[in-house]
């Protein structure tokens, strides 16, 4: 195979555009000796024409003591990268390695629901209540399937619903009392249902297949888009995919008893902090991420638990972007144009007012190289995106879960996706000039 000039000292395969890359089941993990000791190798393939990413990805996580991280780019379905680095656990990160993404698992579940959409079962402006007919109680019989996706139900609130940790995690429990719960005075303004959200699908969803969000996760994403990388919560035994635990100090400090008392009396505060601590706040959460098998992974948490790989992400969200996969149609042309438009430009009171430009279960965000996409950032800054407009896919993962960096980790989206983008474009400058050579 033909490559370019460049050091051995990058670790990665850097392959031409013409090569059309390295297939999946060919893909070894290039290690050895780095120009920067401090910087573990990346394993994986990438096309030439990101280098850049590839460099800034080695210097941003390969020098984590206990966690890693993995990276994988596609255009049109073409994977262009898949890069990895670190550790998951006692062992190297590799290919298959998967982490909670927590938050971006909203994306995925959003997927779902666009998916029974598109075949007719359900319709963005209809009563939740037409499909789940419990959901009607106290008050809610006209609000929205639109509504919910746009986290403007005025549902948010997990301290209404659940006393204990051990109740969070009874997933078919959660879904009764969202559909016997009051919504809120935030009722038709966005409101980040942080915790909420994936319930309220969940439970839409059961109520018109029957099935429950892990199994849909299965049959509508993993099985059509061939991929083993997408699960909600732990994968089973039988799939390739494995988990990396988390690593860092996670949520520590929240067990700090006057951090516990002040975050328990913030949510009677008005405006976005209060928003904000009713959205996610409940004593004893942080427990269910403890531990190297934490309990978070054995429920069914749409808006937070599900483990994916970067390439499974980047798989999901090349179908979203384009409504195909391998040649056969996956969303209709009238559901990616719902899916492209944005709903609502309004401030949301639980994430402090910022301008999350909700669209109907993802999220734009107002960086260079990211602005005519979507998808949605999870805690931690893992997160999946497409941009149909290039083609373009994105999926990032990591293990890394500390209070005191987490402004560093979110920030992620905001340097990858302009230098995904830089690279992508250079490569369609460099398959513009193979082909004006070839003519």
């Amino acid at each position: 195979m033909k490559r370019c000039n460049i050091s051995r000292s990058d670790n990665v395969v850097l392959s031409t555009v013409r090569d059309r890359f390295i297939a999946r089941s060919r893909v070894r993990d290039y290690r050895g000796e780095m120009s920067n000791d401090a910087v573990p190798g990346v394993g994986g393939y990438a096309a030439a024409e990101f280098a850049p990413l590839v460099r800034a990805f080695a210097r941003a996580f390969g020098h984590r003591r206990g966690a890693g991280g993995a990276l994988a780019v596609h255009r049109h379905g073409v994977p262009l990268v898949h890069i990895w680095t670190g550790s998951a656990g006692a062992g190297p990160w590799t290919a298959d390695t998967g982490a909670i993404i927590f938050s971006a698992t909203k994306g995925v579940t959003a997927t779902v629901i666009h998916r029974l959409a598109d075949r007719g079962l359900l319709d963005y402006a209809a009563p939740v209540a037409e499909y789940w007919p419990e959901f009607a109680a106290n008050g809610k019989a006209r609000i929205t399937v639109r509504q919910i996706m746009t986290h403007s139900a005025g549902l948010g609130s997990v301290g209404a619903l659940a006393t204990s940790a051990a109740e969070v995690l009874d997933h078919r429990l959660m879904e009764e009392r969202l559909a016997a719960a009051k919504p809120d005075r935030l009722l038709g303004t966005p409101s980040y249902h942080a915790l909420t959200y994936g319930w309220l699908l969940a439970g839409l969803a059961r109520a018109i297949t029957g099935r429950g969000m892990a199994e849909l996760f299965r049959t509508e994403i993993a099985e059509p888009l061939g991929t083993d990388g997408i699960h909600l919560g732990r994968p089973p035994a039988a799939s390739a995919t494995t988990y990396a635990p988390l690593a860092g100090t996670q949520l520590s400090s929240i067990r700090n008893p006057l951090v516990a008392q002040v975050l328990g009396r913030t949510h009677l505060v008005p405006g976005a902090a209060g928003a904000a601590t009713r959205a996610l706040f409940l004593p004893g959460l942080e427990a269910i991420l403890e531990s190297a098998e934490p309990a978070i992974l054995d429920t069914e948490l749409g808006a937070g638990n599900g483990v994916c790989t970067a390439d499974g992400l980047a798989t999901m969200y090349g179908a979203v972007a384009t409504g195909m996969y391998e040649g056969r149609q996956y969303l209709s042309p009238a559901t990616l144009r719902a899916i492209g438009k944005v709903e609502t430009y309004r401030l949301d009171r639980a994430l402090f007012y910022t301008p999350m430009m909700w669209r109907l279960g993802y999220h734009s965000l107002p960086i260079p190289g990211a602005r005519t996409g979507f998808g949605h950032v999870g805690l931690g800054g893992s997160f999946g995106w497409a941009d149909p407009r290039l083609g373009l896919s994105v999926g990032f993962v990591h293990n890394r879960l500390s209070v005191g960096l987490l402004p560093l980790d979110m920030s992620a989206a905001a340097w990858i996706l302009p230098l995904a983008v830089r690279g992508l474009r250079s490569a369609r400058r460099a398959e513009a000039t193979e082909a004006r050579r070839a003519a």
